[in-house]
């Protein structure tokens, strides 16, 4: 069965799907399902990231570690909601700084995908989720399926912005080449961390100052 990603994704990951863990990653989720577990998010949205945001088109990559785990929350982009869910807190922090650094109003939703069709690939480690159990998808094979993602960026690319917000985000930097590449790290924005480096950090008009410095398009951090 061929898989419901992009073809310029397909190109570059089609070893990934081919390999020895995706296959164990793939048995694993049929028998959650198949004992009866939720699983976020739906199978139609996990590779969102990629189907939003083709690779050619990757302008800036901000990675986050699992998805939202609760209802309806997450649909395949990092600290992205659908409209009518809630913003939460980490993503009313990623709003508070883009207020700050550039001015925009703080939307009244927390859906991202307009900065996704604009070359932000919004991408978590892990793809997947069990309801209620935080981090229950971790160290299946999804890290090595996003650390071949994020390496095909950094390899395939030139003048990209990468955010690396917090620790396991910055565990990332190794695979990226910081020799064609901006690296821009700072503490995660969640209320525990962001009081310590994120807010204030400007990432957002050094991501777009950059760009322009590379004769890119910068990003519109506006949302509607």
């Amino acid at each position: 069965m061929k898989p419901q990603i992009d073809e310029s994704w397909l190109n570059v990951l089609k070893n990934e799907f081919a390999s020895d863990y995706f296959a164990e990653l793939k048995q694993f989720l049929l028998n959650e399902k198949r004992a009866g577990k939720v699983i976020y998010p739906p199978g139609a949205d996990i590779f969102n990231a990629f189907n939003y945001t083709p690779l050619p088109e990757v302008k800036c990559v901000i990675l986050g570690q699992d998805p939202y785990h609760g209802p309806n929350q997450a649909h395949g982009l990092c600290f992205s909601v659908r409209k009518g869910i809630k913003a939460p807190p980490s993503l009313v922090n990623v709003y508070k700084e883009i207020k700050a650094d550039l001015g925009h109003d703080i939307p009244n939703h927390g859906e991202l995908t307009e900065w996704a069709s604009q070359g932000v690939l919004l991408l978590n480690a892990v793809l997947t989720v069990q309801a209620h159990q935080a981090a229950s998808h971790q160290k299946r094979g999804w890290e090595n399926f996003t650390d071949a993602a994020i390496k095909a960026v950094s390899n395939e690319l030139e003048g990209v912005v990468f955010m690396l917000w917090g620790k396991f985000a910055q565990s990332k930097s190794s695979l990226i080449d910081g020799s064609k590449h901006l690296i821009l790290q700072t503490t995660h924005p969640s209320p525990f961390s962001a009081n310590y480096g994120f807010l204030g950090s400007r990432h957002f008009s050094k991501c777009n100052a950059y760009l322009k410095s590379k004769d890119k398009l910068p990003i519109d951090w506006s949302l509607k």
